[in-house]
């Protein structure tokens, strides 16, 4: 192996010397076969309580492995911090211990080393449970020094791109997906309790389907077919429903090729679940329990502060149509009565005046979407159920049989985001066939969001879907709101981010040092 010695830091030059060092003595300083006996958190558990005189009766003998994260050499003794995955536990290292050579060897650790550690449980005289010693192994040796302990990782770029680091660094970090882990074992549990079965269903589609999204393409070789990474897994759950899988949910990925934010990563966590025999409003009941339970079972309350702002997820949720909500939280109702909502003179004036981003073109529930987007979604802070969409901003929804220039959807939205999207499904093959080809109709006229036809998805429908209701919870948005956490990217490992060479070059070309 060729070492560029140039490139490095002096540092990293010193711990790849010392690597060539243990391999000229014939040691691999990269060994295996060592399982720890015991974790930090469990010794800890199990023994803090005890007295020193206690412990040293006991003589409780084990072992324990992790990453050093501090150390202080005194002469012919040490103290070690070593985490393991549960906590950090302190390791006493002594030459009486080991002996002259091995302790002379266990001098050449570096913080960031991974070790192994046999000996008594004890006591120091300040009191900290540590282990004394007797065996000491270097299992994997630590080529790059860890960020200094008191900074931690407070370069955001690099807590996101390498977050390994981050998770070595950060008890914060971990706790937060420690959480997702359980936020998502708590959904799963919770709808299977009420007889949902889960299932997986394709990632990849011939027809780009299933919400109002710009796909990402990829294609099949042997095939010689273009593909698209999944929008939305709803056209294939609702052939399951059709088939006679009555509950059905999926917990998977989704794919959509728009902008990054704070909000949005192009690859993110979709719980999507579908119910025979049920109405949205069913899903409403059940959307309130659910976040209420996960609430509860994660965090022991459903009082929670996210980013500063109290919010309450116990209790009934405010329900409201989404026409009453751009009347009453807009201020188109200063200028135009109740009834104008649907006038599209009277919404294209009213955009006008306030400065928003019409499409003279567009439909006239697409109109108020905009205001409701522009100027009411933000408002709505406690947990709201928004319902009554438009027909023309919802192409697989059931049409209103009181009003049919709504469906019958809701979504859900906390602290001014949505958090879930929910309907009675379409079930008239004969409508969702028109509402296809109008789909289709939008994206030749230059709409790259507007779904593709789905022939198979119409046939199956053809063969009779019993009325049900579907919805889709974002798992990312979900746990950002029960980890107070104030970015996506925060809850998810590896975000997807610009590659390094690509921000230099920006940087570069703006005549700045930032990477």
């Amino acid at each position: 192996m060729s070492v560029n010695w140039e490139e490095m830091s002096e540092q990293v030059r010193v711990r790849f010397q010392k690597l060539g060092t243990l391999r000229d003595r014939r040691e691999n300083p990269f060994k295996n076969g060592y399982a720890p006996e015991s974790f930090a958190s469990h010794l800890q558990q199990a023994h803090s309580a005890k007295t020193k005189e206690e412990l040293e009766a006991a003589g409780v003998a084990t072992s324990v492995a992790g990453r050093v994260m501090t150390m202080r050499l005194m002469g012919k003794a040490a103290f070690l911090t070593v985490k393991d995955r549960t906590g950090p536990i302190q390791l006493y290292v002594s030459k009486d211990g080991l002996g002259e050579e091995a302790f002379e060897r266990f001098k050449e650790i570096d913080i960031g080393d991974i070790v192994f550690g046999r000996g008594k449980v004890f006591k120091t005289r300040t009191g900290e449970l540590s282990v004394n010693c007797g065996e000491f192994v270097m299992l994997t040796k630590s080529l790059r020094p860890l960020p200094e302990k008191f900074h931690g990782i407070s370069d955001i770029e690099i807590k996101y791109r390498q977050r390994y680091l981050d998770l070595i660094m950060s008890e914060e970090s971990k706790a937060i997906f420690r959480k997702r882990s359980k936020i998502i074992e708590e959904i799963r549990r919770y709808l299977v309790d009420h007889d949902f079965m889960e299932v997986e269903t394709p990632m990849m589609h011939q027809v780009a389907g299933g919400a109002n999204a710009r796909p990402f393409v990829t294609h099949h070789n042997t095939l010689d077919l273009d593909l698209f990474l999944r929008i939305a897994p709803e056209l294939y759950l609702k052939r399951l429903v059709v088939g006679g899988f009555d509950r059905v949910f999926e917990i998977n990925r989704n794919f959509r090729n728009e902008g990054m934010s704070i909000k949005h990563n192009p690859e993110f966590t979709m719980l999507e679940f579908y119910q025979a025999y049920a109405t949205y409003e069913h899903l409403m009941d059940f959307t309130e329990k659910l976040f209420q339970r996960v609430a509860a079972n994660v965090l022991g309350t459903t009082s929670i502060t996210y980013q500063g702002t109290p919010i309450e997820l116990g209790g009934a949720w405010q329900r409201i149509g989404v026409e009453d909500a751009v009347y009453k939280h807009s201020q188109f109702s200063k200028q135009f009565p109740r009834e104008k909502l649907r006038d599209r003179e009277a919404l294209l004036a009213y955009g006008k005046v306030r400065g928003l981003k019409m499409d003279p073109k567009d439909t006239t529930g697409g109109l108020i979407m905009v205001i409701f987007d522009e100027e009411v979604e933000s408002l709505l802070i406690q947990p709201t159920f928004v319902t009554h969409y438009p027909l023309d901003v919802s192409p697989l929804s059931r049409q209103s049989e009181v009003d049919p220039f709504l469906v019958d959807r809701f979504e859900l939205f906390v602290y001014g985001r949505e958090m879930a999207n929910a309907f009675s499904e379409l079930n008239d093959p004969l409508d969702q066939r028109a509402r296809f080809e109008s789909q289709v109709a939008s994206k030749n006229a230059g709409n790259e969001e507007a779904c593709d036809m789905d022939e198979d998805y119409c046939v199956a429908l053809e063969y009779g879907m019993p009325p049900t209701a579907g919805q889709g919870i974002g798992i990312d948005r979900m746990v950002m709101l029960l980890t107070d956490s104030p970015s996506i990217r925060d809850v998810i490992l590896f975000p997807q981010m610009r590659p390094l060479t690509a921000k230099k070059a920006e940087a570069e070309e703006a005549g700045t040092s930032e990477a």
